[in-house]
Formats: structure tokens, C-alpha cells, sequence
């Protein structure tokens, strides 16, 4: 069966984008910037990105290009002892398709609370008490599910299944020609609005201001390659994905540096943005910017809400705020569940029809334990271990793997001669040793500090049988379908 291909080079690189552009960007990059020098973390932003981001996601475009094919199969070209890793970033995106979309579907409820601020004058109360129904749970003891999210998740779930059914062209790439611009003019429609306010250039300042006495300091290093592992793709099945279905004649490099600055940039807009809005909330709480600025859930469903609150006509502003997260978060999960359907069609010979509506079912059901009273906590758990553990591990392996393993100068030599420029010995060195010595940094670091005390003060149980069980067990499912194909081969 002749397989899809993209229908135009920027219908690729707004759906490499889209999947890039995530909730990460708005919510993770600022406050890290903030926290690790302001405008001295771009330096070491910078440079984690032209030796990890770019060269890590040429060594993607080329290999997905070359072998047409999804991670299990491309790595098992590479080499048949390590199909099993491809697996293994199958169900990493499998495990993230489940629970991210669980925050999609908050956006969307919020989208429609933000045209009237149903969350109140307490939006802290209203999301972790009323909206969320978080009482006395665990990630083992989740309670009754919050049916008031059942619609919002259906239409997360709908917008991946649409793109996924309708395959490269008809689905994925015109949804994200249509989502990629919209979130873009969003975003600085937002930042247009919020500069104007009184205290919003000072937020701004707050984040741009450099530090340059924590340049260095090794953890602001770490934190800006880890930064730009998560938030690029890379390392886990998507890239390796959508570049199968590229065309023959496609540009490589050009592809891989448009991606990039364009996901990068897009980060330091929505850092702009962020902070702006916070600086105007502390000029009229008349608080200073470190008593009111968050990342992750609690800025996007708490802070900012509070923010809106504050703003002039805020049934404007806020709506299209949490739009713009609702389109960040969907690009992504397409590209996610994009990932998961790929592995699944190469491997059975399933059509793309029955392959979504399999996975897109089986999703939806799991993604139910997170709609639970106890659900953000076990979403936070498994989010910790899949991102600081799983995926920055499968990244390890699959650079040593290419680039120890492999004769690294053929694949320089193939997205050479497919592109507009050409990348020299910098790119092999990025591959073999900048981007595998900071994996490994931060990885140890990872490990080390969960030894040392339980995320999230979790119990001993909830460490050992969801944070670390999950991926042994996904380790052992990965091996067990590798073994079973290596019977088949000799059989």
C-alpha cells in the first residue's frame, strides 16, 4: 500500500510546529526563564537549541524520511536488537495521549467560564474545589468522576480522531494550516492588549532582565536542555512519524531550522504575553511579581484567571486566552495520537480508519481516570515519571544508538544532499557528545533526586507501582512484542 505524504512543504512544517507548540510553551517556559536568570537563561537557551533542538530534529526528519516509517519500524532498520525502543516511545505517546488531553478539555470548559468568570472572585477554590471536586483523594484512591468534564473530554478526544481518520493531508495538515496561524495572531493579539496596561512593562522587564551570575550555574544548563527536549518532540515517535510521510525531495536542514526557531520563538512570545498579564496583576494587587507569578496548572487555571479577573473587558480576553491554549494543546495531541496510529498501521497492516477508531476509543476510556476527584493528582504523578524519567531516557537511547551504534556520516551525508544548505562536523559532534552528555546530566539528576525524597509527597506505593511500575511494565511489553517479531523473522 502506497504511503501518504504530505501535500505541501508548509502544510509539514505548521503540523511539525503545531506538534512542537504545546502547553509547555505557555505555561513551562516563562516562569523557567524567570527563574533561571530571566535574560541570561536565553544564552544557554539559545545554545542548548542549535546543539541539542536543531540538530536532534535533522537527525529525526532524515531518518523518518529515509526509512518511511514509524518509530518501531525505523529503529528496528537501524538496528533489530532495538525495535523494542521504538516501542517503548510508542506507548510514551500512547501514556501522554490519555492524560493530555484531559488538560485540553479544562481549557475548553474554561474558555466558555472566561465569558463570564464563572470561576469567581476564589479561582483557586473554584479549580481544585468545585470545577475539579479534589477532596480527600490520591492517585490510588480517585473517587467518583466529574461528569461536568465528560463533554469537554469527548471534544478533545473528536478534534485528534478527526485529523487522525482523515489521514496526513485531508486531516492533520489542514487542521493545523487553520490552527497554527489563528494561535500565532492570538497570542499577539493577547500581547497587544496586555503591554497597553499599567504594570505589564514591568512584568515583561521581570522576565527579560538578565542575571548573568546564574549563567554558571549548571542547573540553569540543565534546565534549558531539558527545556528544549521536552517541548521539540523529539526523542519519542512523533518527528520520526510525521517525516515518514514526507516526499522523497524534501528539504532536511531547512525543515528541521524552521521548526525549531519557529517553536522557540513562539515560547518567548508567550513568555511576553505571561508575564505581561503578571505584571499588570501585581501593579493592581498592588503585590510585587514574585508574590503572585506560577508555571504549570496553577498559572494557567488560577493565577491567570485571577488576572482576567483584573482586566478590562475581560469576557474578551479571557476567552481567547484559553483558546489559544485549547489550539496549543490540540496541534500537539494530534500529533501525539499521529504517532501512536503510525506504529499501530506499519505494524498489523490496519487501515487508517480502524486504527484511529481503536486507539481513539481505547483513549478516551483511560483518559476517564483522570476526570476523577483524584484525577490531577495521578496525572501529575505519571506526567513527572513519563516526562523526567521515560522520555528523556528514550532520548538518550536513541542518540547512542544512532550515533555510537550507527555510521552517524551517512545520514549527514543524506539530509546534505537534500537540502539548501548543507551542516558540517558540528552536527555529528552535537548527535555524539554535546546532547548525550546533557541527557545523561540530567537524567542522573532525575533519578538521583527521586531516590532522595517522593514527588509530590506521594506515598511509597504510588511511587513504586504508578510512577516506576508503569514504565517497567512498558519496558517489558516493549521487549515482549520485540522478541515476538524476531520468533516470527525466524520462523
Amino acid at each position: 500500500m502506497k504511503r501518504e505524504q504530505w501535500g505541501s512543504r508548509t502544510g509539514f512544517i505548521l503540523a511539525a510546529v503545531g506538534s512542537a507548540v504545546g502547553l509547555g510553551n505557555i505555561w513551562r517556559f516563562p516562569y523557567m526563564a524567570y527563574e533561571n536568570g530571566g535574560g541570561a537563561f536565553f544564552i544557554p537557551y539559545l545554545f542548548a537549541m542549535l546543539t541539542a533542538g536543531i540538530p536532534f530534529m535533522i537527525l529525526e526528519f532524515t531518518l523518518g524520511q529515509k526509512y518511511r516509517s514509524g518509530a518501531p519500524g525505523t529503529l528496528r532498520r537501524l538496528n533489530h536488537r532495538f525495535e523494542w525502543l521504538g516501542w517503548f516511545q510508542v506507548m510514551i505517546c500512547a501514556v501522554i495521549a490519555f492524560y493530555y488531553v484531559v488538560v485540553i478539555a479544562w481549557a475548553i470548559s474554561y474558555t466558555w467560564f472566561a465569558v463570564d468568570q464563572s470561576w469567581g472572585d476564589d479561582s483557586n477554590a473554584f479549580f481544585f474545589g468545585e470545577f475539579l471536586g479534589l477532596g480527600d483523594n490520591s492517585p490510588s484512591s480517585l473517587g467518583s468522576i466529574q461528569t461536568h468534564l465528560l463533554l469537554p473530554l469527548v471534544l478533545a478526544w473528536a478534534a485528534s480522531f478527526i485529523a487522525t481518520y482523515r489521514g496526513v493531508q485531508d486531516g492533520i495538515e489542514k487542521i493545523n494550516k487553520v490552527l497554527m496561524p489563528l494561535l500565532f495572531i492570538l497570542v499577539l493579539v493577547l500581547i497587544g492588549r496586555v503591554a497597553s496596561l499599567p504594570g505589564a512593562l514591568n512584568g515583561i522587564n521581570w522576565l527579560l532582565e538578565p542575571d548573568f551570575s546564574k549563567i554558571w550555574d549548571l542547573k540553569v544548563w540543565s534546565a534549558a536542555y531539558g527545556q528544549i527536549f521536552f517541548t521539540l518532540s523529539v526523542g519519542f515517535a512523533i518527528m520520526l512519524s510525521y517525516a515518514s510521510f514526507l516526499p522523497e525531495k524534501s528539504d532536511i536542514n531547512n525543515n528541521a531550522f524552521m521548526t525549531v526557531l519557529m517553536n522557540c520563538g513562539f515560547s518567548m512570545l508567550a513568555g511576553i504575553m505571561v508575564f505581561g498579564a503578571l505584571g499588570y496583576m501585581a501593579h493592581a494587587q498592588q503585590k510585587e511579581l514574585t508574590d503572585v507569578v506560577s508555571s504549570g496548572v496553577g498559572l494557567a487555571f488560577v493565577t491567570l484567571p485571577t488576572a482576567i479577573n483584573l482586566l478590562p473587558a475581560p469576557g474578551v480576553t479571557g476567552p481567547l486566552f484559553f483558546l489559544a491554549l485549547v489550539f496549543a494543546g490540540i496541534s500537539s495531541h494530534i500529533s501525539i495520537a499521529q504517532a501512536v496510529t503510525t506504529g499501530l498501521m506499519d505494524k498489523t497492516g490496519w487501515s487508517r480508519q480502524k486504527t484511529a477508531i481503536i486507539f481513539c476509543g481505547t483513549g478516551f476510556v483511560v483518559s476517564l481516570l483522570f476526570i476523577t476527584q483524584g484525577g490531577l493528582l495521578l496525572l501529575d504523578l505519571v506526567d513527572h515519571y513519563i516526562n523526567n524519567m521515560a522520555l528523556l531516557g528514550s532520548c538518550l537511547l536513541e542518540l547512542f544508538l544512532v550515533g555510537w551504534l550507527c555510521k552517524l556520516s551517512d545520514y549527514q551525508k543524506r539530509a546534505n544532499e537534500l537540502s539548501e544548505f548543507s551542516v558540517g562536523i558540528w552536527w555529528q559532534l552535537c548527535i555524539k557528545f554535546v546532547s548525550i552528555a546533557m541527557l545523561i546530566v540530567i537524567l542522573f539528576n532525575n533519578i538521583v533526586g527521586a531516590f532522595k525524597e517522593n514527588y509530590g509527597g506521594y506515598s511509597n506505593n504510588e511511587i513504586l507501582f504508578i510512577g516506576w511500575g508503569m514504565i517497567a511494565v512498558m519496558l517489558v511489553v516493549a521487549i515482549i512484542i520485540n522478541a515476538s517479531n524476531k520468533q516470527e523473522v525466524n520462523a
